[in-house]
This record gives structure tokens, sequence and C-alpha cells, in this order.
């Protein structure tokens, strides 16, 4: 059982605000959400909706929002449950882990979109964050439902936490090797560039955040 200082109340409040952001995208979307949905096994989605990718796209956006206030409560979850000493009020934590995981996911975008600039690898660049937004938003309709789970049905203990974090990374990874894959010629012939890339915003900001969050 969560403790006293997490306000369930703020959780409900959430996770209805992820299902109408959720619902207005399946119906302003409907023929791209069912496509969506099934991308796990099924690159489709990919191959259909990547030639017509935008900056700034409605879709990805109402998805994005789920995306950060879902990964913002699992988080909480799992701080929650692995510190004892855990004192911070709920509401301030929740707004502080909002915004820092909104910002950072938005920040990493652009400079990925910058350095596919820089480095002239724009189509490379571009079409790998479609992808990797795509599998991220992804993440964010896997996570609502098992966020419901683990405050009103289950007690989040520290293996069921544990069996949810590499359920996300699995996805993550597929998502990774789905990039890989498709543009592999793409990534030999920019290979020390891809991997300057990798170390310096795929590695980096998570190490970054993570001692943030532990001290």
């Amino acid at each position: 059982m969560l403790r006293n200082i997490i306000i369930n109340d703020w959780f409900t409040v959430s996770i209805v605000v992820c299902l109408v952001f959720i619902t207005v995208a399946k119906l302003l979307f409907s023929n791209r959400f069912n496509d969506f949905i099934e991308i796990i096994g099924n690159s489709n989605y990919l191959k259909i909706y990547i030639k017509n990718q935008k900056f700034i796209n409605i879709f990805d956006g109402l998805l994005f929002i789920n995306l950060v206030i879902s990964l913002t409560i699992f988080v909480i979850l799992i701080i929650n449950n692995l510190e004892s000493n855990f004192k911070l009020q709920n509401i301030e934590l929740y707004y502080k882990l909002f915004i820092g995981l909104g910002s950072v996911l938005i920040i990493k975008v652009l400079l990925d979109r910058l350095i596919g600039s820089l480095f002239e690898i724009d189509e490379l660049i571009n079409d790998y964050v479609f992808q990797k937004i795509t599998y991220k938003n992804y993440l964010g309709l896997i996570l609502l439902p098992l966020n419901i789970l683990l405050i009103y049905a289950i007690t989040p203990t520290k293996s069921i936490i544990f069996i949810a974090i590499i359920l996300l990374f699995t996805v993550n990874f597929m998502g990774f090797l789905e990039s890989l894959k498709s543009h592999l010629n793409l990534i030999k012939s920019n290979l020390f560039y891809f991997i300057l890339y990798l170390c310096a915003l795929e590695i980096a900001p998570y190490i970054i955040l993570y001692k943030v969050l532990n001290s």
C-alpha cells in the first residue's frame, strides 16, 4: 500500500487526464491510432507515417502528454517503493518530475534535429527521431494501465516494479532495433557520428537524470 504522503486523488486526476488525451487522439486520428496500437511486430505504421512526419504533430503531441504524465506517476511509484526515507510532498515531487521529464524529452528531440542538421545527416536523424518518439509514445500507452494496476489493484513490491521496468526497457529496445534495421546502410556510412550521437544524447541524459533524482 502506498504511504500517506502519496495522495491517490492526484493520481486519479492524472489518469483521467491521460485517458482524455488518448481518447481525443483516437477520435481525431482514428485510422492512425488503430495502426499505432499494432506497431509491435508490425512496421506498417512506421512505413506509412514516416513519410508525412512534421516538426509539430498533434497526434504525437497528444500521446506525448500521456507519456510524460504516465512516466511521472511511474517514477513516483518507484521512488515510493524503493526509498524508505521518502519525505517530499507528493504534489511537489509530481510537478518537479513532470516538468523535468517533459523538458528532457523535448530538449533531446530538439538537440537530435540540431545534430542532424550540423552533421548533414538529417534524413537519418529525422527518421530515427520519428521512430523513437513513436515507441516512447507507445510506452505511454503501456504505462497507463500499468499505473492503474499498481495504484488500485496490486501492491507495488520491488519484484513487480523490477518486472515492469524490464518490460518497458524491452519495448524501448525493440524500437531501437527497428530503427537500426530500417537505416542500417545509412548508419554504416555515418557510424562514427551515430555512435557519438548515442553517447551524447541517448546515454548521458539518463545518467544525469539518475544522478539528479538520486541526490
